[in-house]
Formats: structure tokens, sequence, C-alpha cells
């Protein structure tokens, strides 16, 4: 590591993770490199990274993440294979990628999120007039029409038109798009959104599930509704509680529901300070 990246460049464990990565990221966004000292493409891909921390100059900071001795907060990412890299934006994963990409992939990777802080200015200047999702779905719409290879642009698409509440028009955009985007943490997050409110269809009132629940603790069907519900209702922590308990009581129940609900959550709340909360509960009742 040389002496102009190690402002830029840190070391991540579970003690120092809520600060440094969650609560840092509000304002500086954090690439996590996940790492082994025996994984040898990481050595290609470590360098690099830690060289584009220094030429962003502060755009981003770079966190190390050794999987062999945070192996709690690999598994908090889900992480099977290394060298993986996730970027950490607003107290949420924003993207991230798996493997020792080129330096040129690795830019293409960047640019896509943050820019040299030297440009900061006019990024800030550029975000000053927000967009409405209509508008932003009527820009792409005829960038695609005007160069319909460009890929990229659909992924944008469907995440618009979610925005613009036409889950159906999102989802069929989404099924399209080709395997390289499919895996994409935004497309993960679109997915992980439209699973959740596909698990509203045809349920029951708040009320009714409420009634069903207290009626019996193991209706796990009930309490798995009732939980997305009231997440999607405005009542975030009293619907990560539900699923807390099903991962809690029935850890197996239709193929680890409760953890995958927990990780859908996750994935599509705003509130840094709640997802960390939450990530420790599941993380301590998983290890």
């Amino acid at each position: 590591m040389n002496d102009a990246s190690l402002s830029h460049v840190f070391d991540v464990d579970q003690q120092t993770f809520e600060a440094d990565v969650l609560q840092a990221s509000l304002t500086t966004p954090v690439l996590l490199d996940f790492w082994a000292t025996w994984c040898e493409p990481c050595k290609t891909l470590g360098p690099m990274l830690e060289k584009l921390a220094a030429e962003y100059n502060g755009a981003f900071r770079l966190g190390k993440v050794d999987v062999d001795t945070q192996q709690e907060l690999a598994g908090m990412f889900g992480v099977r294979s290394i060298p993986t890299v996730v970027l950490v934006k607003d107290g949420q994963v924003l993207d991230g990628f798996t493997g020792a990409l080129p330096a040129g992939q690795l830019r293409e990777f960047l640019s896509r999120h943050v820019q040299p802080l030297e440009a900061a200015d006019e990024a800030v200047e550029e975000e000053a007039v927000p967009e409405t999702p209509e508008q932003a779905i009527d820009r792409l719409q005829q960038a695609i029409a005007a160069g319909p290879d460009k890929p990229e642009l659909k992924l944008e698409l469907a995440l618009a038109l979610m925005r613009g509440g036409q889950t159906e028009a999102a989802e069929a955009a989404l099924t399209a798009l080709p395997a390289n985007l499919a895996i994409d943490a935004r497309a993960v997050r679109l997915r992980s959104e439209l699973d959740l409110a596909h698990a509203l269809k045809d349920a029951p009132t708040l009320a009714e599930l409420q009634q069903r629940v207290q009626a019996d603790a193991s209706n796990w069907a009930a309490r798995d509704q009732l939980g997305v519900r009231l997440l999607l209702e405005g009542e975030p922590a009293a619907g990560l509680d539900q699923f807390l308990a099903i991962l809690q009581n029935a850890r197996d129940w239709n193929e680890g529901q409760g953890k995958k609900r927990l990780l859908a959550a996750f994935a599509t709340l705003d509130d840094a300070e709640l997802v960390s909360r939450y990530r420790r509960k599941m993380a301590s009742l998983l290890f």
C-alpha cells in the first residue's frame, strides 16, 4: 500500500463496522474488499483497489475485510467466494461484484456511483434538481430507443418504473435483463422489493393477520405476511420483529423464509441504524 492511499484505506472488524462503514457511508461511500491471505486473485485485486482509492482522493474509502478473522461480517454480507467487493452508500449496499476484475472494469464499476473528488462540485450541481420517476421513465425510454445496445439503461428503467409504482412493468423489465446485470446489487434490491410486494397479494388485512398470530403464535404463514405488511405500511421495526421470531423459532420453515425475509428487508430499507441493529440481532441467532 503506498503513502498516497493510506488515508483512504482501513481495516474493518465487527467492532468498528457500524461506525467506520455504515455511519461513515452516510457522507462518503465505502468500498468493502472481502479478502484472505491465501487468496491469489485477492493479491491482484487488492493493490488495484488501493491505487484507485488514492486516485479518487477521498471520493470513496476502501475497507479491507479479512474473511478468516471476520467470518461474521462475511456471513452478514452473504460472501460465498473471494475476492468479493461491495459498495456501501447511505448505509445500504448499493452494488458489488465477485472476482478480480481488470482495471478497466473496475473503473467502469466505480464511475457508475462515484467520481474523483475534483469532480464532486459538478456532480452536486447536476443533482440539485431531483428528477421525478415519471421524468426518469420518459428519459430512459427515449435513451433506450436511441441506444438499444446499452443494457445498463434497461436496469435504470426497471428501477424508475418501481419508483413510479409500476410494479408489473418493473418486474417485466427486470426479468428481461441480461445475466450480468441480473446479479447487479440494484437488481437484487429491486427483486427484493418485488418479492415483498408479491407476498401481500390476496393477503388478509393487518388487523386480521394480527388476530391470527395472537390466536396461534406458531402460525408462521400469518406471521410472515404480518411482517411484510408492517414493513411496507410504515412499521419496519415491528415487521422485522416478526421475521426474527420466525428465524428464532422455526428457522427451517418454508426453506428458511425468516432469514430470506430479513435479508430482503435489509436490502430495501434506508434506515441505516435500524438495519445495523437488526443485522446484529439476526447474526446473534445464526452464529
